[in-house]
């Protein structure tokens, strides 16, 4: 950690340390049926408070703290207001898994008394050094969506069948385009080549049963901002090259001048490309509007690329 991170942090952690002894020691009591926002809940990207929002409803305020579909949340640096947001929630959503550490130490620094954390990294029980994008593993996503509203109903208990029906109705009904997406790709598209620039798109092609051609190891090497091997940057550029892959996957929030010059390689060879990100795009959709977004955009490109 560089010395101006490490002040940053420092202060921060102040920050919120203030806040927390100025805090309450427990979270409200619960009023059951007053449809007021009583629980506050705070998430560190919106991926998971887009869910978390919907999943709520009337019954909470949530608040995700990235949002910004050009900030890279791996480089994200968080704000004094971001501690203060952090240390007065009954309810904290972090990816974990190494992906927002920045949460974390917010959250060592503002305990209270029976707040819940959700982190994302310890529900899947991941292993040091697993792919963090955990919302793009569809399975995933639904276990993360079982978990908030176990904790929405250990917060305010009176309130479990409300939060029950708006699970039905986000799983039943609002992720109901994103699953027929996926089955439609998976039937039509099983066992086409695919690169793709970044790890973060992993855990979707897997499931869309696509052939990841690219080494994983360069597209993990992209995520964590570390150098790429000089065989893995031949083996990608001769992929693109010789058209090896159909269609290039590339996340638009983490564009390095190994994945620039793959991009340049993938135009000039006239091989479509799909736009993905890490956080939603626009900020204003919601998580199946912005994933239902990449899956037609991915599925125009294969069939773009395989005339069927």
């Amino acid at each position: 950690m560089s010395l101006r991170r490490a002040l940053l942090v420092l202060t921060l952690l102040a920050a919120a340390a203030l806040v927390a002894g100025c805090n309450r020691s427990s979270p409200p009591a619960r009023v059951a049926g007053s449809g007021s926002a009583r629980l506050t809940v705070v998430s560190a990207e919106n991926f998971w408070g887009s869910l978390a929002s919907q999943l709520a409803g009337d019954r909470a305020s949530v608040q995700s703290i990235i949002v910004n579909p050009s900030t890279d949340p791996h480089s994200y640096q968080p704000s004094a207001r971001d501690a203060r947001t952090i240390a007065g929630a009954d309810m904290v959503i972090v990816n974990g898994a190494g992906y927002d550490e920045w949460a974390h130490q917010l959250l060592q620094a503002s305990p209270l008394s029976g707040r819940k954390v959700l982190n994302v990294g310890a529900l899947l029980a991941l292993a040091p050094g697993a792919n963090p994008h955990r919302w793009y593993y569809p399975a995933d996503v639904r276990a993360v969506i079982g978990r908030i509203v176990a904790d929405y109903d250990r917060l305010d208990p009176a309130d479990a069948t409300y939060f029950a029906q708006r699970r039905h109705h986000l799983e039943a009904l609002g992720l109901a385009r994103y699953d027929a997406l996926r089955r439609e790709i998976r039937a039509r598209y099983s066992g086409v080549a695919v690169g793709y620039s970044e790890s973060i798109f992993q855990g979707l092609g897997e499931d869309l049963g696509l052939r990841l051609l690219t080494p994983y190891s360069f597209a993990k090497a992209i995520a964590e901002g570390t150098d790429v091997t000089a065989g893995d940057k031949e083996t990608v550029d001769t992929q693109a090259r010789l058209r090896e892959i159909e269609v290039w996957v590339y996340n638009s929030q983490n564009v390095t001048p190994d994945v620039q010059r793959v991009s340049q390689i993938v135009r000039s060879e006239q091989i479509p490309i799909v736009t993905v990100t890490e956080t939603l795009s626009p900020a204003s959709a919601s998580f199946e509007q912005w994933q239902v977004g990449e899956l037609e955009a991915l599925l125009r490109a294969l069939h773009r690329a395989t005339g069927r």
